[in-house]
């Protein structure tokens, strides 16, 4: 059992920077695969990045590449997410998740694979 707790969302203009964080309970972070996703009111839950058990391999939903980066630090039980020259469009409640992998460099970007979900945090881009 995995519990993922997010942080770092709020209220910022457009342009501006946020970095969110996720930390994993237990000791078995560095077993699995994790992402980042958001839901916007009214839309469906979406993928945004993901990042492989080593960190080395990473991708990105095409809105974000060049502004957003993930990462990870398997020693503290966290991911980030580091989002730049934010857009109106971005707001958005954002979810960390994780997957469970036999790889070390894959990356896992459906919804359908990840077993577990944090609470969410709100991010609201103002224009």
């Amino acid at each position: 059992q995995v519990q993922l707790v997010e942080s770092g969302g709020g209220l910022v203009q457009a342009g501006g920077s946020l970095r969110l964080s996720c930390v994993a309970s237990g000791r078995t972070f560095s077993t699995y695969a994790m992402g980042w996703f958001r839901q916007a009111p009214g839309k469906e839950r979406e993928f945004v990045a993901a990042i492989s058990r080593s960190g080395g391999s990473t991708d990105y939903t095409d809105s974000v590449k060049g502004r957003f980066s993930i990462s990870r630090d398997n020693a503290k039980n966290t991911v980030y997410l580091q989002m730049n020259s934010l857009k109106p469009e971005d707001t958005a409640v954002y979810y960390c998740a994780a997957g469970s992998s036999l790889s070390r460099v894959v990356v896992l970007t459906t919804r359908s694979v990840y077993t577990y979900w944090g609470q969410g945090t709100q991010v609201t881009v103002s224009s």
